[in-house]
């Protein structure tokens, strides 16, 4: 068995040792990527938020007995996010609610300063409606900037099945946001201009 090189091991060696200063080191160097992952799985900055924070608890829990070599801290911090994120979602599914949920509009924005963030709001929107494995990937790849292969292994699947759901993924995601490609006169597709 190949040894992992991990970048993190001193930082969480210290971290396990009670380092005030490496315990701070940590939450600044993982916590954003964490919360991003978070929000983009979960759609809900305040569900997000506690995510990372649950998930940084698990992390300094974990340092004192983590053993190096095995796998990339990174690799598990995501993984421990990822089943947050999963158990959150689960949670959803099985509350009966009386009112539909909220829909975003997608009508045109009223003013052009404006476009950037309904821009951002349709992917955002359209990324939840992917579903959950498909979203996963995306946003290992996308999002967190992991390569295919730390995916695929954080995913515990094949490149090839993680490669399969980004294709996929992919061309929903088109699909859905196809009013937003540029056409040749420089109009958005759907633009009234």
């Amino acid at each position: 068995m190949v040894a992992v090189v991990d970048p993190d091991e001193d930082l969480v060696r210290r971290v396990g040792l009670g380092d005030p200063a490496a315990s701070q080191a940590l939450v600044e160097r993982k916590l954003p990527r964490i919360l991003a992952l978070a929000q983009r799985m979960l759609g809900d900055a305040a569900e997000a938020e506690d995510v990372a924070q649950e998930a940084m608890l698990k992390a300094w829990r974990q340092a004192p007995t983590w053993q190096a070599g095995k796998a990339k801290f990174d690799t598990w911090l995501h993984r421990v996010a990822l089943n947050l994120c999963y158990d959150r979602l689960r949670r959803r599914r099985e509350i009966p609610t009386d009112a539909p949920p909220d829909r975003p509009d997608e009508g045109p924005a009223p003013d052009r300063g404006l476009l950037a963030a309904e821009t951002g709001r349709r992917v955002d929107a359209a990324l939840a409606r992917l579903p959950e494995r498909q979203r996963e990937a995306i946003v290992l790849c996308h999002y967190q900037e992991l390569t295919n292969i730390e995916a695929a292994a954080l995913m515990e699947i094949s490149v090839e099945a993680l490669e399969s759901l980004l294709s996929r993924g992919r061309r929903a995601l088109r699909a859905a946001l196809a009013d937003l490609s540029p056409r040749s006169d420089g109009r958005r597709a759907g633009d009234g201009r």
